[in-house]
């Protein structure tokens, strides 16, 4: 009997760990002049920003920070949050990305559960620490991000203004090695029930993730591909998922960053043409903030690719977005998986021959699963289902990056892994060539008249009504039927639809057998926002509390 051979290592060859600080290595080799720009008030280049996080480093080890420790970090998307991305964890610390928009009690929940040692916070947002700061059990110093102004009378003893703090440091750093298992990001996820979850990752997940997220988009043929050459602004909050892991991706490959700080719309558009940004990420309520403004076809968008995540990409949104010459297509994950899973997918021999409502179509599905994940629908079971279009089930991944479980929580982390497999809470079907399309949220899905009916593909049909900007569609209870859809319709300005012109365009697509009779909604109701969750989603629960 054969058995495995198992390489053993030269006692002199260099074990070489997979850790964050060979990501911003790679940014001095190819284009080391590229910038790194905050708002339109800070430039510096790729050598700038590796003297940055080295001086970052010895403010680190010079006010006490030691392997292990979590360091807290409250600020807005900056290139000093790009600095403190690389910076912590390289020193061996723990990056602890804190949501600024969840609850103060949330917040409090958060950083004594990380057990934050240390806090970076910016002026804006430091009344938020310092509401909570009577009641952090564990954090010792707090450091000031600031735009110039400082506090007067801050309620929190400030070890230091930033800028400052580098000033004094040297520009050079020996940045250790040590076992790239060492936990480097943590960060919490809210659910429908119960506390944050505290998710985390480490050097070697975040790595492989960078490499491999950055090869499917970078190699791939596709609609969307980056490159070197592009620039690149997250308009994703960079305390979510590490920006979707693209500030990482970005500086490997040495593109032109942008950073926006806060989301302001006038600032993003500016920057988006100034800056001329090529490639972004941002939830579909951010790309319809942009799409709808009334001046949107005053500006010039043909260069702009956009991935779309953490919730359904609408067909009616995308074509919105192609008008203007946009680029959109769908890419999946959650906060668990680091995040990216899928992408949609649509190479050049694809597009011969299609229409354009395929191509809409194609660019909105949840895609396939890119190089190393292990992508399945699975059912309560535990069993495989079929990949025929028609079988649905829940998306269950493996890959190298997902996170081994929630922090300080067993029982959720066995739920997490049932099966051996993370469990996503998304039900899907799968084509035959490989390709996901989710059908809705296990807890969305709207049981009705003995059929389990879709509220995406009801959303995604209501949005292509002209002159929607915005459509939410949650199940409420029933006496009779157990849940009925129910809908919330935003309107683009100046424009005017009546329940009866959505009622009508849904029935067609009943009449034709393309759409269930009970997936009609019995209510349509006009509001002038739908409620948002922390991170920029539709926020369901809230909708539904609102129609108990």
């Amino acid at each position: 009997m054969k058995t495995t051979r198992i390489i053993e290592r030269t006692p002199s060859a260099y074990a070489y760990p997979l850790l964050i600080k060979s990501i911003l290595q790679n940014s001095l080799k190819y284009q080391p002049d590229n910038e790194i720009i905050y708002r339109d008030t800070f430039r510096m280049n790729y050598r700038d920003l590796n003297k940055r996080v080295a001086q970052l480093a010895n403010v680190l080890t010079s006010i006490g920070v030691k392997e292990g420790d979590v360091i807290g970090v409250v600020d807005f998307d900056s290139h000093r949050y790009l600095e403190l991305y690389f910076a912590i964890p390289m020193v061996g610390a723990v990056l602890h990305t804190i949501n600024y928009r969840l609850s103060p009690q949330q917040i409090l929940y958060t950083m004594n559960h990380a057990e934050d040692k240390y806090v970076f916070c910016h002026e804006e947002l430091l009344p938020l620490i310092e509401a909570v700061a009577p009641e952090l059990e564990t954090v010792e110093k707090y450091i000031l991000l600031t735009d110039g102004k400082i506090p007067e009378e801050p309620k929190v003893k400030l070890e230091g203004e930033y800028e400052a703090l580098l000033k004094a440091q040297s520009g050079t750093y020996d940045f250790p090695d040590f076992d790239e298992n060492t936990m480097a990001s943590l960060f919490y996820t809210t659910g429908t029930t119960g506390n944050p979850k505290g998710v985390y990752f480490s050097h070697r997940q975040l790595v492989l993730h960078t490499i491999t997220t950055a090869m499917n988009i970078g190699v791939q043929n596709n609609v969307i591909n980056i490159s070197s050459t592009d620039n690149y602004m997250p308009i994703t909050p960079m305390f979510h998922v590490h920006a979707w892991g693209f500030p990482y991706i970005a500086t490997m490959l040495g593109m032109k960053q942008v950073y926006p700080g806060k989301y302001e719309p006038l600032m993003l558009v500016k920057l988006i043409q100034t800056e001329k940004i090529t490639i972004s990420h941002c939830v579909p309520t951010i790309l319809g903030m942009l799409v709808n403004s009334p001046v949107a076809t005053q500006y010039d968008w043909y260069k702009w690719k956009v991935i779309i995540g953490g919730s359904a990409l609408p067909q009616g949104l995308a074509r919105s977005a192609m008008k203007l010459g946009i680029s959109v297509m769908v890419g999946y994950g959650m906060s668990e998986t680091c995040p990216v899973l899928s992408l949609a997918h649509l190479n050049d021999s694809m597009l011969e021959g299609m229409s354009e409502d395929e191509i809409v179509e194609e660019r909105c599905k949840t895609g396939r699963p890119i190089a190393l994940v292990d992508m399945q629908i699975m059912d309560d079971d535990g069993k495989f289902l079929p990949w025929d279009g028609e079988t649905m089930g829940e998306i269950v991944a493996r890959t190298p990056w997902l996170t081994q479980g929630y922090f300080k929580e067993d029982t959720r982390s066995v739920e997490l892994w049932e099966h051996g497999y993370l469990h996503t809470g998304d039900i899907a079907t799968v084509e035959p060539n490989g390709t996901f399309m989710i059908r809705d949220r296990k807890k969305d899905v709207i049981k009705t008249g003995g059929e389990w009916v879709s509220s995406l593909e009801i959303e995604n049909l209501i949005s292509q009504v002209g002159g929607i900007a915005e459509v939410a569609v949650v199940g409420v209870h029933h006496e009779k039927w157990q849940e009925r859809p129910v809908a919330l319709v935003v309107l683009s300005a100046g424009v005017q639809v009546s329940a009866g012109d959505i009622t009508d365009y849904l029935n067609q697509f009943v009449d034709t057998g393309d759409l269930s009779k009970w997936a009609v909604p019995d209510e349509i109701r006009f509001v002038d926002a739908i409620p948002k969750t922390s991170v920029g989603k539709i926020d369901k629960k809230k909708i539904r509390a609102e129609f108990v």
